[in-house]
């Protein structure tokens, strides 16, 4: 990685800035857990870091800057939740298989990465084309596959010819996005995260095949 990271003013960053830019980047994540980002200001990233502001300035020129580096990294390990979907059968027990670890996967990667996720909501509903574009890249690592699973089953006989697949799929990833925002939600509502996963599963394999699972 030496020689790929720059500072503001293009200076190639040696290991140990390297090193002190990662540990700006892992405050403020941390910092965005348990903070509004409104409120995450620049000395108190640095301070938590164990370094000045000026140091801070010399690797992003301000806290949004750093936010969106943490979400393109995170935009970027989203590409594999490509293989929850891609390749995968949705025929008899083997698509109620691949609904349930679908779920798991999406709502486990948004759990994990919740709160960067949260700025990404933040940024794109209040039309920061940035955050929407990183938001749509997240999102759209599923939605092509399961379009793609949608085609297929059409191609086969095995959904109606009707069926918008990009419409279906978008639908669905549409809602697993919602429900694994609002995961702590449910409780509230009496649903068991159990619950919650199993069900959602039967929804997107009745949305992609039509049909109830064979479990």
């Amino acid at each position: 990685m030496t020689g790929q990271v720059r500072t503001v003013d293009g200076r190639v960053a040696g290991r140990r800035g390297q090193e002190t830019r990662q540990k700006l980047l892992d405050c403020l994540s941390e910092m965005l857990s348990s903070s509004p980002y409104r409120d995450v200001k620049v000395i108190d990233v640095a301070r938590k870091a164990g370094t000045s502001p000026a140091t801070f300035y010399q690797y992003f020129p301000d806290v949004e800057g750093a936010v969106l580096e943490l979400a393109e990294e995170m935009a970027k390990e989203s590409a594999g939740l490509t293989e929850l979907v891609g390749g995968r059968s949705w025929v008899g027990k083997a698509g109620w298989q691949t609904s349930e670890e679908l779920v798991e996967g999406f709502l486990d990667f948004w759990r994990h990465h919740d709160a960067i996720l949260r700025v990404v909501d933040l940024g794109a509903a209040e039309g920061d084309k940035r955050f929407y574009k990183i938001r749509m890249k997240v999102l759209n690592s599923v939605t092509s596959s399961l379009t793609d699973a949608v085609k297929e089953l059409q191609s086969k006989g095995r959904v109606d010819r009707d069926v918008s697949p990009a419409a279906v799929a978008g639908a669905l990833v549409v809602m697993l996005a919602g429900a694994a925002s609002h995961q702590k939600g449910f409780t509230t509502w009496g649903v068991k995260q159990a619950e919650l996963r199993s069900n959602l599963a039967l929804l997107v394999h009745l949305g992609i095949t039509g049909k109830k699972p064979v479990r």
